[in-house]
């Protein structure tokens, strides 16, 4: 047990307190977006990007520029989702509000359980003119990650060429798989901010990745985490999916 608590722990020894502290909030926080994610509360924005927000410091100072670059990503992606679900959720009330006003010969109770039923956020399903943009955006996370761990030796050099060693050969299976979730990461966010029920697939794809890939980079606390997010990934994306039933149900009863 020792041994295993070692291997799971012991590169905190050499961190500093604050450090550990960061990574502590940051994951808490992580989690309680998704879990605010899950049941499409809007707060998922605001949490969230205070997890996004410290584990760009943290990455930073770790070096790990590839999860940096995701957690940068999703603090914007964050301040977009909260503006896109806000908007959303003004027009829903609107929408009934003009019921309120204009109501129609369907039962009082019966209209009142479809309104319970209409949920604060409208998710919907992917469209194929979400494709080309997922595409465009994978595409260029993996140039663009894949640029930063080939110029990361000049990174590590304080930015300077001098005595830096470049090549592909440098690259390592921990690169190329950072390039993959980092990509899936990218994408299922944006599909988060639009409201897209797909987007819990390669949450849980990407999630279920990071697992192994954290623990191995030493990040025990948040390897940990992503087996959390894997899980919440799994059951919310069955729980979107009962959602968006209710909410056809609802808006053709």
């Amino acid at each position: 047990m020792a041994e295993l608590l070692n291997w799971l722990f012991g590169q905190y020894a050499d961190y500093p307190t604050l450090f550990i502290a960061l990574e502590l909030i940051a994951v808490i926080f992580g989690v309680s977006s998704v879990l605010l994610a899950s049941k499409t509360n809007i707060l998922v924005f605001p949490i969230g990007l205070v997890s996004t927000a410290i584990f760009v410091y943290l990455l930073w100072k770790w070096q790990l520029f590839g999860d940096m670059f995701i957690n940068a990503y999703y603090s914007v992606m964050s301040i977009y989702g909260w503006i896109n679900w806000t908007q959303n959720k003004n027009n829903i009330e609107i929408k009934k509000h003009q019921d309120h006003i204009n109501p129609t010969s369907q039962p009082q109770d019966e209209r009142g359980q479809n309104t319970d039923a209409q949920y604060a956020i409208e998710v919907e399903h992917l469209s194929k003119k979400d494709v080309p943009i997922l595409s465009a955006l994978a595409a260029a996370t993996v140039a663009f990650v894949a640029l930063v761990y080939y110029f990361r030796p000049v990174i590590n050099n304080n930015f300077s060429f001098d005595g830096a060693v470049l090549g592909l050969h440098l690259f390592t299976w921990v690169d190329y798989t950072d390039m993959l979730t980092t990509a899936l990461f990218l994408m299922a966010m944006w599909l988060m901010a639009r409201r897209k029920i797909e987007h819990w697939l390669l949450w849980i794809i990407a999630d279920a990745i990071s697992v192994p890939l954290y623990f191995y980079k030493g990040l025990t606390f948040t390897a940990l985490q992503y087996v959390v997010f894997t899980l919440i990934a799994i059951w919310a994306y069955y729980e979107w999916q009962r959602r968006y039933r209710l909410q056809s149900h609802a808006a053709y009863a």
